[in-house]
């Protein structure tokens, strides 16, 4: 579509390429906004809009905060994007669009880890120090670029490393007992569980 209105539309009107900006808008039709954004990019469009979360009409427009997360992965902007993670919170909160806990890189699940293979990986990281690394071993998104960081669950997928991280990080001592009693009452859960409830976990324990 680019290439037809550089070729059909600017140089048939007399115009050079470089006297006109060509601005892209796209929405979420067919759930293509943001690959459609990069598209343009990468077809030479000098503008692409869009908007915080999607908001607008029918299935919305193109995600202004997902397409600055990948244009900024594939290198195209140099941006600090660390503050992205707080404007998507203010659309949200002011707008009231939702945002899933499942939403790409800004949603609530978006860093959690609660696979025992995968939190091992990230906790050997994390002891090393190695941030870096902690940040790309099972995630498609560093989330330090913004703003963010990797949380380790605790839930029925769960490995003891999970749970002495836990306890560790929250300033728990990892006794072997405890360690086990979590262990049990995680494979017992559907879904990861909460700080509130492992703390009562491990209130109970101790009671």
């Amino acid at each position: 579509m680019l290439n037809f209105i550089d070729e059909e539309v600017i140089k048939d009107g007399g115009y050079k390429r470089h006297e006109i900006e060509v601005n892209w808008h796209g929405h979420q039709d067919r759930g293509l906004g943001v690959a459609n954004n990069i598209a343009a990019v990468e077809a030479g469009a000098d503008v692409i809009h869009g908007t915080a979360l999607g908001v607008g009409e029918r299935a919305g427009n193109a995600p202004l905060d997902q397409t600055l997360v990948n244009l900024k992965l594939m290198g195209v902007i140099d941006n600090d994007l660390t503050k992205l993670d707080a404007y998507v919170k203010k659309a949200h909160e002011y707008i009231e669009v939702p945002l899933p806990r499942n939403y790409p890189v800004f949603g609530e699940d978006a860093f959690e880890t609660g696979t025992g293979v995968h939190a091992s990986a990230v906790i050997k990281a994390m002891r090393k120090g190695d941030d870096w690394l902690a940040d790309r071993v099972y995630s498609g998104v560093p989330a330090g670029d913004f703003g963010l960081k990797q949380v380790i669950r605790i839930g029925h997928m769960a490995g003891r490393s999970n749970i002495i991280w836990w306890l560790e990080q929250n300033g728990y001592e990892a006794e072997d007992d405890l360690v086990a009693h979590l262990f049990e009452v995680a494979k017992s859960q559907r879904r990861n569980m909460t700080d509130e409830e492992v703390q009562a976990a491990v209130s109970d324990f101790k009671a």
